[in-house]
């Protein structure tokens, strides 16, 4: 694991995003209404729109472009849309939000690394 200190977590607003540059593209770091924390690739697997412009609710974003609604823990498109973008372990400590971008990470304390095949 290589756990990297992004940001505390009052830097991102409830029900919105920040946006962090990662070595293979934006990532998009959500706070849900309850504070809790997702990372997903910035891009929706449909047509690649910016997630984090989205609206949050609970715990899925809508992409702005086309409406798609992405489960911010998998990534998953939901319903009947289909397609995945990657999400990425993050864990919230003392206040400070904590990224990990390794390819294989995993870890009991942190969403879990899905890697799936992105549609587009």
């Amino acid at each position: 694991m290589s756990w990297i200190a992004i940001c505390h977590l009052a830097e991102i607003p409830p029900l919105g995003a920040r946006v962090v540059a990662g070595p293979q593209g934006d990532i998009a770091v959500f706070r849900t209404a309850d504070d809790r924390v997702f990372a997903l690739r910035d891009q929706c697997p449909h047509k690649g729109g910016p997630l984090s412009q989205g609206i949050v609710h609970g715990e899925r974003v809508t992409c702005p472009l086309h409406n798609w609604v992405i489960d911010l823990q998998s990534g998953a498109a939901t319903g009947a849309d289909s397609g995945c973008t990657r999400a990425f372990p993050i864990r919230v400590t003392e206040g400070q939000v904590w990224l990990d971008l390794s390819a294989s990470a995993t870890d009991s304390d942190a969403a879990p690394v899905v890697d799936c095949r992105e549609v587009g």
